[in-house]
């Protein structure tokens, strides 16, 4: 079996934090390789200032450059509106029956995670893979079944910060892969 990590969101856009989380994953756990999942709506969340599904699926893709380890789908793309995790799960189990697919998420992700359709059968069938975030402490999360808590630094960049930032102005390119960086600036992203 291929361990595959799944990295769910809308990376609107991608960001250093998520390539470090990505990068802590592959290192610090049994994943054989990881997938960024790019999200057309999370039905939990507004989507006001989301970029195009293309535009965010080809930043994620010069994030990824060339590197083999990562590989970015689209498969929610071409999937019911809104996406649900188990159903993405259910999926691609059921075409890479090869894979052994694991969750990546963020700590924060638990306090809602009960919210998530058939939130149960996730617990049981698939093991998270948690990574902490700012105000969430290990007592929270050892609350929780089927999950190793890694202990990845913790990254306080955010996506709504990188919009923000380009809003106002600022030079950001450290905070972004340089070929993301590059093309949002090309296309203007965000600037308004």
């Amino acid at each position: 079996m291929i361990k595959t990590g799944l990295f769910f969101g809308s990376f609107n856009p991608i960001h250093i934090g998520h390539m470090a989380i990505a990068n802590y994953m592959l290192e610090f756990s049994d994943i054989d390789q990881l997938w960024f999942v790019i999200s057309p709506q999370n039905p939990l969340k507004a989507k006001l200032t989301l970029l195009a599904d293309y535009h965010r699926l080809e930043l994620a893709r010069k994030a990824v450059d060339d590197d083999d380890r990562f590989r970015i789908s689209d498969i929610e793309f071409s999937m019911p509106k809104p996406s649900y995790t188990i159903d993405t799960l259910a999926y691609l189990s059921e075409k890479y029956p090869d894979n052994e697919f694991y969750l990546i998420m963020g700590a924060d992700g638990l306090k809602t995670f009960h919210h998530w359709k058939n939130s149960q059968l996730i617990k049981e069938k698939y093991h998270r893979l948690v990574y902490p975030r700012p105000g969430i402490s290990s007592e929270e999360i050892s609350a929780h079944v089927n999950i190793t808590l890694m202990e990845a630094p913790k990254i306080e960049i955010s996506s709504s910060f990188i919009r923000k930032s380009i809003r106002e102005e600022k030079d950001i390119r450290y905070f972004l892969p340089e070929r993301t960086y590059q093309y949002i600036k090309e296309m203007h992203f965000y600037e308004k």
